[in-house]
């Protein structure tokens, strides 16, 4: 049996270099690989383009690489929470590419099924069209995107197994499962990683040959990006 298990994270994020392309999956800090962040923060690697629906909060997920200005370029849908983002965007030390949050799956969906650019009504007419080709189709203008190209995908499951196939749970199936297969090497941190054949088939979200490193996370924090409570 094939086992895409590596013993740490560590291992898991070895080969990530400067000025490499990386995707990142979860949806604020809802499913974010924050084992694998945290050991890139410690490799202390630069000039990276991340891509990754938002930039994280301060202190917490990208927001830790943004605080090492390890991140040259972020290519993301929402960006609001985070400071230090803003400061480095408008004093021109960082670059960022705003795509709409549907032309962002899809364009990492794109790169997971192999095909190098889709089409998209999303955009057209607006700054995001600018210098981009369009095309009608049946009455209707749409804007050419191209797929991603990225040289990991960092993805967090809530289950896997030692073949890399995956359980995701709740609203971190978000982007995780786009992004898996959409990058040249793909890792998947899980809270739980068991034997190959113990995952019910019918269950599995996304099947190992998309995962090329698999490992078992450790001390999730799972915050809350912003808490609201009634007043009482």
């Amino acid at each position: 049996m094939i086992t895409k298990t590596v013993q740490s994270v560590n291992e898991a994020v070895a080969g990530v270099v400067d000025n490499m392309t990386l995707m990142l999956g979860g949806f604020g800090l809802c499913g974010i690989p924050e084992n694998a962040i945290s050991a890139l923060v410690q490799r202390k690697v630069k000039g990276l383009t991340c891509i990754s629906n938002n930039a994280g909060v301060d202190d917490f997920g990208l927001g830790l690489l943004l605080q090492n200005k390890q991140i040259k370029k972020m290519i993301s849908s929402y960006v609001g929470e985070n400071d230090e983002f803003e400061r480095q965007m408008l004093q021109g030390e960082l670059d960022v590419e705003l795509i709409p949050q549907g032309t962002l799956a899809e364009r990492c969906r794109a790169a997971q099924a192999g095909f190098p650019a889709i089409y998209t009504p999303a955009g057209f007419g607006t700054e995001v069209a600018e210098g981009k080709e369009t095309r009608e189709f049946d009455g209707k203008m749409y804007v050419l995107e191209h797929a991603f190209k990225a040289d990991f995908a960092f993805v967090k499951a809530w289950k896997g197994d030692t073949a890399g196939n995956l359980i995701f749970k709740g609203t971190a199936r978000n982007f995780n499962p786009v992004m898996c297969g959409a990058a040249k090497i793909t890792v998947a941190e899980v809270e739980e990683l068991v034997p190959a054949g113990e995952l019910d088939p019918n269950q599995i979200h996304i099947p190992g040959i998309f995962v090329q490193r698999i490992f078992q996370g450790e001390k999730y924090e799972k915050r809350i990006e912003q808490r609201t409570v009634r007043v009482n």
